[in-house]
């Protein structure tokens, strides 16, 4: 007859028992990834889908002008039965699925909705009928991304542990619409925030990301250099704001190339320049604008500090006096888009299981900015980009913000179930959140 084991090592045995449950538990369900792509890439949801998105990128509007847009997710959301808060931020959506299943922790997911200011040059069927406006950053495919995960997640509803919060936010490109949506409080309660960005650069099927500081701290600036215009034959007789802005243009090269740890990346970018009308005129002042990004916060301080110490430094070696402006109230900065690296390895997780490890890739640092980061100040964020691209059907792959930028529609099921998939597994995840 087998002696009883001692003791400690029943307690041994229990306790690596209930750890493998914890972690059992804590995986996501091949299964559930499975069964919302399944549903998401049906054929009627599929052309519900893509119908959405040649909607709104036929009628595409620029930041707190999304009217229209806003509508029409408004109308998706009554169809569907989920409420919803507006307007949040001018025209922004903020809609609510409570589950049915108990108590829980609330999760956010987040689209943008606005376009740019860019003719489009693609001649098709959905081409945008609104004149010198395009959603040529993929915003059309955000949207209609998060309706299609409001459309897997409320028929789930019941099963859910907790709260979804659907972001439809307006005025991403340029003037932070994600900073004044935190403002009004609709997701004061949010533990989580998850986004994705279309990348065209990545194929159908793959998304990619990074742990950490992701996306670039990015601001702008404008200044204004003021001589004494005359006669170009007379240089003697006037003060030349041309001269001083060229030493400050070639000055603020410096702050990257002198002052910069060769390790850390920034951006200081002159972009806009503009003086004189006449050949044989000195211009009394010269206005130049531009970018400056870093890939922390308070590499983005030290930029804004020196930039303004150079330009009016600038100015006075060449007798000129200078004025600055960094745009702070119209053009709000953007933080450093950084990701939580629980929240980031949990949505990495979700993804392998759904799409495969192989089709889940480390993205490059990148110093496009995005005000997905202040949601990210908020709650644990993670942002996402999700392949859009197929060369297969393409003649060329364009990048965004270009007027020939396309996108195959076949990713749009893809984020539809990602987003639903990342959210469903957050909150069975952390049910005491």
């Amino acid at each position: 007859m087998a002696s009883a084991a001692p003791p400690h090592h029943r307690v041994l045995v229990l306790a690596a028992l209930l750890l493998s449950s914890q972690l059992a538990a804590a995986a996501p369900s091949p299964a559930l990834g499975a069964d919302l792509l399944g549903a998401a890439r049906a054929p009627s949801f599929a052309a519900w889908m893509r119908g959405l998105r040649r909607r709104i990128h036929q009628r595409p509007e620029l930041a707190f002008q999304e009217h229209r847009t806003s509508e029409l997710v408004r109308a998706e959301l009554d169809a569907l039965g989920v409420p919803y808060a507006w307007p949040v931020a001018k025209t922004g959506v903020v809609a609510t699925i409570a589950g049915g299943a108990g108590a829980g922790p609330a999760v956010a997911l987040r689209a943008d909705m606005d376009a740019l200011p860019v003719q489009e040059m693609v001649d098709w069927e959905y081409k945008s009928q609104e004149d010198g406006k395009m959603h040529a950053c993929g915003h059309d495919a955000h949207v209609t991304m998060l309706l299609g995960a409001a459309k897997l997640l409320q028929s789930r509803k019941d099963d859910l542990k907790g709260t979804i919060k659907l972001v439809f936010q307006p005025a991403e490109e340029g003037y932070a619409g994600a900073y004044f949506v935190l403002e009004e409080g609709d997701l004061d309660d949010m533990s989580a925030i998850f986004g994705l960005h279309v990348n065209p650069d990545l194929p159908i099927g793959v998304v990619a990301s990074r742990p950490g500081p992701f996306l670039s701290a990015a601001a702008r600036f404008t200044l204004t250099i003021a001589g004494k215009g005359g006669h170009a034959g007379a240089p003697h007789a006037t003060i030349d704001p041309v001269i001083a802005a060229a030493s400050a243009i070639l000055s603020l090269q410096q702050l990257v190339s002198r002052e910069t740890d060769p390790l850390e990346a920034a951006v200081v970018s002159v972009t806009m320049l503009k003086g004189g009308e006449a050949y044989n005129v000195i211009p009394g002042s010269v206005t130049v604008g531009g970018t400056f990004r870093s890939m922390t916060d308070q590499g983005l301080s030290y930029l804004m500090k020196r930039i303004k110490e150079i330009v009016e430094a600038q100015a006075t070696v060449n007798r000129c006096t200078a004025t600055i402006d960094f745009l702070e109230e119209e053009l709000r900065p953007y933080p450093t888009t950084v990701n939580d690296e629980r929240m980031y390895a949990h949505a990495k997780e979700v993804a392998e299981y759904m799409l495969g490890e192989a089709n889940v890739k480390i993205a490059s640092q990148n110093m496009g900015g995005e005000d997905f980061a202040f949601y990210a100040q908020r709650a644990a964020g993670a942002m996402f980009f999700i392949g859009v691209g197929n060369e297969t059907t393409m003649e060329r792959v364009h990048p965004v913000h270009s007027p020939y930028f396309v996108m195959d529609e076949d990713a749009l099921p893809i984020g539809a179930a990602f987003h639903a998939a990342v959210a469903i597994e957050y909150l069975n995840k952390n049910p005491c959140a």
